[in-house]
Order: C-alpha cells, then structure tokens, then sequence
C-alpha cells in the first residue's frame, strides 16, 4: 500500500475542511460547558372549568296569599297551653303562616260559662279561601277536644276567623269581618297590639269596661 504524499519540507499540510451533517442527519449534542439559550416555554396546561352544580330543589308553590286574623280562646283543662298549640297548628295548615303573635290576655266569660279564658290573636298570610281556612279551624277545635253541648258553652279550643283580607261574607256557616268583633275587648286588645291599623280607637273606648288582663 502506497503512502500519502507529504510535502518534503516536512511541514503539516492545511488543516481539512469540516464536512457539514447532512440533511436529516442527527444533531450532535452541545459539549460541555457550551452557552445554551433559555429553555422554550411551555403554553400554560389549562384545567377545563365546569359548571357549578346545583342542588336539587323541591317544587315550588307559587300561590297568591291574603292577610287574615284569627282569635284564639280557651277555658277548659291547660287553657295557657292550649291556646300556644292553637299557634303552632295554625301555623302548620297548609299554605299558612303565622306572621304575627300577640300577648295571651286572661279574660272573665262574655255571654258564656266556666273559668277565666285565656285568649290571643294571630295574623297569618295564607293560600285558603275563608271557607277553605274556616273548615281547617274547625278541624283543629274538633281535634282539641272542643264540644258543643249547648250554646257558650265552656270549650277547650275556641278559633274565630276575624278577617280574611277584604272578604266581606254573609251565609248561615260565615260571617266577614266578625260580626261581634268590636264588642269584645278580649278580641280587641290583642288584635290591637299586633294590628293597630285594624282597631279604631272609638272601638276601643267602647269597650273599656270589659277587664282584659295582659298576662304573657
């Protein structure tokens, strides 16, 4: 095998030309030491949102509702405790609500027999007719253990419905306004503290004989 020729003065020969890497040819690797440029950035990894989640609902009763006043008696057996159950009933009928409550007031029997009662009114909103919210007291009276031997007779539970919004009604079951309202202190005087706009004073002075004692 022949050797490459060498210049004859001894001395090295041009230094070869580097050769560039192909096209599609592997990139060698930065040595060590060498500078690099910042690394590229990544477009931020978004989280895909979701819509809330909402809790379940039950139907909705959208009815229309009036104001109405109930007066509330007792004077049989626990009069006190009968007359605050007789709220919370009121309370519990359907598409009613008591709005307001008044002091429980001790009164002596007008036209009637028996103990002192104990008396008070409530004012609720309700989705009842009158004739409706009339039969749904009566219930609460006949499950009170209230008895009608003869008239004014003593009572357990005894529930007036006073006012049913603007209802003005006149039939041998029901009567509005209360047609004896006006002549009761008993009813006058906790309507009065819940409900000033409903008892004229004159009515008031009217009755200011009948002793009605606030009590709770």
């Amino acid at each position: 095998m022949s050797t490459p020729d060498r210049p004859k003065d001894g001395k090295p020969g041009p230094k070869a030309k580097a050769v560039p890497p192909r096209a599609g040819g592997g990139a060698k690797p930065p040595s060590a030491g060498a500078k690099s440029g910042p690394p590229a950035r990544r477009a931020p990894t978004r989280t895909p949102t979701r819509a809330p989640s909402r809790s379940p609902r039950g139907p909705r009763e959208d009815y229309p509702t009036v104001q109405a006043f109930i007066a509330i008696g007792a004077n049989l057996g626990d009069a006190e405790a009968s007359v605050k159950a007789a709220m919370a009933d009121i309370g519990a009928l359907q598409r009613t609500v008591v709005t307001a409550r008044s002091s429980l007031y001790r009164s002596e029997p007008v036209d009637a027999e028996g103990p002192d009662f104990i008396n008070a009114v409530v004012a609720v909103r309700t989705g009842l007719d009158a004739e409706q919210l009339l039969v749904a007291l009566q219930r609460l009276e006949t499950l009170a253990g209230r008895e009608r031997p003869f008239p004014n007779a003593p009572r357990t539970l005894d529930l007036d419905l006073l006012m049913h919004g603007n209802s003005v009604i006149d039939t041998p079951t029901l009567t509005l306004p209360h047609p004896r309202m006006r002549e009761r202190a008993f009813v006058l005087k906790p309507l009065a503290e819940i409900a000033p706009d409903k008892v004229p004073r004159a009515a008031l002075a009217r009755v200011t004989g009948q002793v009605v004692k606030r009590i709770l």
